[in-house]
């Protein structure tokens, strides 16, 4: 069986799309009407922007979603077994399956990206990447830090999970997990603390977007972060999709699932190759290629 897997924020590079755009006429046609519905024209930024600029979250977050979700609607053939999405691929994921529409999914997306700008400027807060540590002695670490928020926010594959939180409590997080043997602890280059409680107030936001936006019965399923369980069940999946922003992204645990329930073939959908790697690490016995 084959899963269809979409990458999240950090996937971005200059020229991402560009190929797509100019070989494909259905695909310059979404791109097209992504500038039409963001009001702005983001496939330039996309094609010939700087790094900086595609860092800003408001343009990050729907050009990865534009790039993977085109990449799939627009592939002969496309026909999915299962399907997954890393934090913001569970969007592209969705539109992939059919529960969303193109124009809906990229909607929500950005609203998202404001909302979580929004509540990363009320909170200041960062993530950090912990290296060659059991989740468990992670967990332990985090759970034994008083008077600061800091969660497992990203279990990426095994000895590898980032946490989540306030400034200061990254930071002894990062001396603490040293000291419990983590090959590395990395403060990361993020706005905020995503997939972790300082992401209240864009979950309330987004809430309320979520559940004013149709959805369709999904012609496979989707493995959602918050459980790393398939759903077709429409409710199921949007109280995910909204507990998904303070919750963390069960990574290891959606691909291990997957698997379990028949996958043998994954294949990246969208800009770069950052979960072939994952899901290497995590069943190296499966095939992973990009589409």
């Amino acid at each position: 069986m084959k899963a269809y897997v979409f990458p999240g924020q950090g996937a971005q590079f200059t020229g991402m799309g560009k190929e797509l755009y100019e070989q494909k006429a259905e695909a310059k046609a979404l791109f097209d009407q992504a500038n039409a519905i963001l009001g702005f024209d983001i496939t330039s930024i996309m094609f010939a922007g700087t790094a900086d600029e595609l860092k800003q979250t408001r343009v990050t977050q729907p050009a990865i979603f534009i790039h993977s979700a085109a990449a799939a609607l627009t592939h002969p053939g496309f026909k999915p077994d299962m399907v997954a999405g890393h934090s913001l691929g569970e969007f592209s994921a969705l539109v992939a399956n059919r529960a969303l529409s193109f124009e809906d999914g990229l909607k929500l997306v950005y609203q998202r990206a404001m909302a979580m700008q929004k509540a990363c400027e009320i909170n200041p807060s960062t993530m950090a990447a912990i290296l060659g540590l059991d989740d468990h002695v992670v967990e332990e670490v985090c759970a034994s830090i008083s008077n600061e928020i800091v969660v497992a926010a990203n279990y990426n594959c095994p000895g590898q999970l980032v946490i989540s939180g306030s400034m200061k409590g990254i930071d002894i997080a990062c001396e603490k997990l040293k000291a419990a043997g983590a090959k590395r602890a990395l403060p990361l280059q993020v706005g905020g603390a995503f997939h972790s409680p300082l992401m209240q107030p864009a979950r309330e936001e987004l809430a309320s977007a979520i559940e004013d936006t149709h959805f369709s019965n999904p012609v496979c399923p989707v493995y959602q972060n918050v459980n790393a369980l398939p759903s077709t069940d429409i409710m199921a999946i949007r109280k995910n999709l909204i507990d998904q922003l303070t919750a963390p992204v069960r990574w290891t645990q959606t691909v291990q699932r997957m698997v379990a329930d028949g996958a043998t073939t994954f294949v990246e959908c969208g800009p770069g190759k950052v979960l072939q790697g994952l899901v290497k690490k995590i069943a190296p016995e499966t095939e992973a290629m990009s589409l």
